[in-house]
């Protein structure tokens, strides 16, 4: 398992893959994508992480050996919290992280700098979610590990952002580099092959962040594949 935050080098040359909540990977689903995502690791030099529904989670984490990463948590205690989903419990659960505001969960700036630290403080991985250039730089002032920049109009579309919109990405990775060289930019939103993977690698991201592009692909393991032979 990857220890988050006390390494220099974890999660270089990611591909997150986020299930959502697609039926394709309700129930056994999940874990036959994250073992196809685990076939396809052994031939690709990337770091392949698994975002599985919370329901998931540890059937996932107990099945392969990939990092797996929740899809949100809340910024609420452990305890009488009930129907919440916590750091804490996710990390029991195996989780090495968590992606936190994403377009279709958006939490307030305060919680997102309260669950970075908290992250943080459990030695997990903190994936940041924002929309704009405005957001990535308010939000990268909390530290994050990653900003993933997702434009939510893009988001299954199947338009690349790296092509519909290619100086956000660039710019983004500017504008944070003068905050922290330690926080990396990921691209998400409407990728589906692998030339989108390496539009979004020569701009300046680190890794993507996925979810129907390969999800609703008729091949998990080619669709995989695929993403992961940009990285050459």
């Amino acid at each position: 398992m990857i220890i988050a935050n006390s390494l220099n080098h974890f999660f270089s040359r990611p591909i997150i893959i986020n299930f959502k909540n697609y039926p394709e990977i309700a129930g056994e689903g999940s874990i036959m994508l994250a073992k196809e995502a685990e076939n396809v690791l052994r031939d690709w030099n990337v770091d392949l992480v698994l975002a599985p529904p919370i329901c998931s989670l540890q059937s996932v984490s107990e099945s392969v050996g990939l990092p797996v990463i929740s899809q949100h948590v809340d910024d609420v205690q452990s305890g009488a919290t009930t129907g919440f989903i916590v750091p804490e419990s996710v990390k029991a659960c195996g989780a090495t992280g968590s992606i936190i505001n994403h377009s279709e969960h958006k939490i307030s700036p305060q919680s997102v700098n309260n669950l970075v630290k908290r992250l943080r403080g459990l030695n997990m991985v903190s994936i940041v979610c924002a929309a704009d250039i405005e957001e990535a730089v308010t939000l990268s002032k909390f530290a994050p590990d990653f900003i993933a920049i997702e434009p939510p109009e893009l988001i299954g579309k199947g338009v690349a952002v790296s092509k519909a919109n290619p100086s956000i990405i660039v710019n983004t990775v500017l504008a944070i580099s003068k905050i922290s060289s330690k926080i990396k930019v990921l691209c998400g939103a409407g990728i589906v092959d692998k030339e989108d993977v390496i539009k979004a690698l020569e701009l300046g991201a680190c890794g993507i962040l996925v979810a129907s592009g390969i999800v609703k692909a008729s091949s998990w393991e080619e669709k995989i594949k695929e993403l992961s032979s940009a990285f050459g």
